[in-house]
């Protein structure tokens, strides 16, 4: 199965910039890579499931995609 999803045209203008040059052969491409990875069990890490129970906040996720390499 094979869904779609709508992401605002500056999300999609970086991701696009990121893919040109590497070997991803599409942004979808790209975007299914970092969503696998984004959701395997990564002990270090906490998933934002976690995050968001105890009451973690946006800074903490964004901090767990930096180390994670997603995020710059």
């Amino acid at each position: 199965m094979v869904r779609s999803i709508e992401i605002p045209d500056d999300v999609s203008d970086r991701l696009e910039e990121r893919v040109t040059g590497s070997e991803f052969d599409s942004v979808e491409e790209y975007i299914t890579f970092v969503l696998r990875e984004v959701t395997k069990e990564h002990p270090e890490i906490e998933d934002s499931a976690t995050i968001h129970r105890s009451g973690g906040d946006k800074s903490r996720a964004r901090e767990n995609l930096k180390s994670l390499g997603y995020l710059e």
